[in-house]
């Protein structure tokens, strides 16, 4: 197993046998979404749709979860500072960069990619894993939106993602009502491929990974670029779009309050402001 850089401990990088397995990792906050890790992310993402070493992408994290999605926490901070300094329209362009070089990324590469759940995936963290061409959970995972929550439209893909694998109106009611999907409802939902016990998830990832990386790799291109399109629409304008979206939610006092009452960990009082 080789150990890659990826200049920063919120984000860990192997290649193992064609396998490069990418690994969330601030378990003490859920692995949710830091800066570093998602410019690590897009980096070593990129990095691997060129390497020729890389047959097999599989998309993890450290400790009981998936990931968190965005770090709420650091939200209701910038919320009390005073909100970020940078113009709305930069924010904007910034993550629009940011999601197709992760979420983006994870569909579109000509590689296979897989998410590993030991967790909760959440948000933005679900719509990373949705991202992915197969999904595999341990059986005490769940998945949930989230985005209502916390007073926020969504972004990474969810709303793209999820529509095309559970149809229009249950991805409505999931991102609604934002409630929580058990390992075995995302099996039946197809949300997930492979539900397994919590210590078996690591050894059959890797069972799975590992054919996937011994297989045809200009086969496997071409199959994901005919599946890809064959599921119609354009994925970058919805994930475009999202972000506009997502940063203008994020300037409402509905999403202030929802962050702040996450801190104080209470439920949040909405005004539709």
């Amino acid at each position: 197993m080789a150990q890659r850089d990826t200049g920063t401990p919120d984000l860990l990088a192997d290649l193992a046998d064609g396998v490069l397995t990418l690994t969330l990792n601030r378990p003490a906050a859920r692995n949710a979404m830091s800066d570093d890790m998602n410019q690590a992310l897009a980096r070593q993402l990129a990095a691997a749709e060129l390497d020729g070493d890389v047959r097999c992408v599989v998309l993890t994290g450290a400790g009981q979860g998936f990931c968190a999605g965005g770090d709420v926490k650091g939200m209701a901070d910038r919320n009390a500072a005073g909100g970020a300094g940078a113009s709305i329209d930069h924010a904007i362009h910034r993550q629009r960069v940011n999601q197709r070089g992760t979420a983006g990324k994870l569909f579109s590469m000509p590689k296979p990619t897989i998410a590993a759940l030991p967790g909760a995936a959440a948000g933005a963290g679900l719509s990373l894993a949705l991202a992915c061409d197969l999904r595999i959970m341990a059986k005490t995972a769940f998945l949930t939106t989230a985005f209502a929550r916390v007073g926020l439209a969504g972004d990474y893909g969810g709303t793209y993602f999820l529509t095309q694998l559970v149809g229009s109106a249950k991805a409505r009611e999931l991102y609604f009502l934002s409630e929580r999907v058990s390992a075995d409802e995302a099996l039946r939902l197809g949300l997930a491929n492979w539900v397994v016990e919590p210590d078996e998830l690591v050894s059959r990832t890797r069972e799975i990974a590992k054919r996937l990386a011994a297989g045809p790799a200009v086969c496997f291109r071409y199959m994901k670029e005919n599946l890809n399109r064959a599921m119609g629409g354009d994925p970058d304008e919805c994930l475009d779009m999202e972000v506009t979206h997502h940063v203008h939610s994020a300037q409402t006092a509905d999403h202030r309050e929802a962050a702040k009452a996450f801190v104080d960990k209470r439920e949040p009082v909405f005004t539709g402001r």
